[in-house]
């Protein structure tokens, strides 16, 4: 998606700098970014030496830095998150970080006489619709556009929508990642997206128009994983064996077996074209793996570093790095 051509670019909450990524793919260039983990910056600075890490985001001032046309920020999720304890913006401390990056924004935008940045893309988990009785993205939409937002009639936030305030168009769209890409990741990962336009004109082009993405083909190798899009090809028409992967649900087999539900526990090794869940930093990823035709000899193991950067789309690396903290 090309957000703004031959644009310098920077990323708050880098973590292992998937955006920069993406910006340099279509032409962005990534001028710094800020980020406080080491590993996730040794990861970055891998494939963006050149890059600038400017740390704490907290101690940054948005008028002191080089200004850039784009700004994206994937704040912290864990007090928004369904699976967390779901405080809030307000109520908690990592991700009301949030209002710090609105924060550099305006500060920037003060110290520019409102030329920079032109764009500004937020990134967060669906729970950000529905966390704090719905007002935590109403608070959301307010902080962006600095106007009155009034809930939906329904009072539900739809998947898809735009709002416009002081001359500042925001949209935003759902999106999940096991539709994206080519090869397709297969990872369910629904997202909450939103872009603002601080000139009022393009979030809507930006967001929702339909555009043909780049295709940026997987490296092959040897003991490679096929993926979960090409794995049915015959073992006659390859002449050798073909790996099946497929997602491990442990939950749903514990509690099958606690159960003894044989089509539960079964299901538990996953099906052709289930996606797979969201690789987890605090945990061990793991799937389940056969050879065509010898599902009985299958076997459950954990991804490896370069199977878990391959997943999230990254470029291999000629060293490998440790990933297991990545997501």
């Amino acid at each position: 998606m090309i957000i703004y051509e031959n644009a310098y670019f920077r990323k708050l909450f880098d973590g292992i700098g998937v955006f920069p990524l993406a910006a340099s793919r279509y032409g962005i260039t990534p001028i710094w970014a800020s980020e406080v983990e080491k590993a996730p910056i040794s990861i970055t600075k891998h494939h963006f030496p050149n890059m600038l890490h400017i740390g704490d985001i907290t101690k940054i001032n948005g008028g002191k830095i080089p200004p850039v046309d784009v700004i994206t920020f994937g704040s912290p999720c864990q007090n928004l998150s369904k699976i967390g304890k779901r405080e809030g913006l307000a109520g908690g401390g990592q991700s009301n970080l949030f209002y710090q990056a609105l924060r550099i924004i305006e500060e920037m935008r003060c110290a520019t006489n409102d030329v920079y940045p032109v764009i500004a893309v937020w990134e967060n988990v669906m729970g950000a619709f529905s966390s704090n009785n719905r007002m935590d993205f109403k608070a959301v939409l307010k902080s962006f556009t600095n106007t009155k937002i009034p809930m939906p009639a329904s009072g539900v936030w739809a998947n898809v929508g735009m709002v416009r305030g002081n001359n500042i168009d925001v949209c935003w769209r759902l999106l999940d990642a096991q539709y994206w890409g080519r090869p397709t990741l297969a990872q369910r990962r629904r997202r909450i997206f939103l872009v603002a336009d601080f000139r009022g004109d393009r979030a809507r082009e930006i967001l929702f128009k339909a555009r043909n993405l780049q295709s940026f083909p997987a490296t092959c190798g040897k003991d490679r994983l096929s993926s979960p899009s090409t794995s049915g090809r015959s073992s006659e028409k390859t002449r050798r064996n073909i790996p099946i992967v497929r997602p491990f649900q442990e939950r749903r087999m514990r509690s099958a077996a606690k159960d003894k539900n044989e089509t539960g526990f079964i299901g538990s090794f996953g099906k052709t074209g289930d996606p797979f869940p969201t690789l987890l930093a605090g945990s061990v990823n793991i799937f389940s793996f056969w050879y065509e035709g010898k599902e009985k000899e299958g076997f459950i193991r954990q991804l490896t570093p370069l199977e878990c950067e391959r997943l999230m789309g990254l470029p291999e690396a000629s060293i490998t790095i440790s990933l297991l903290f990545i997501i």
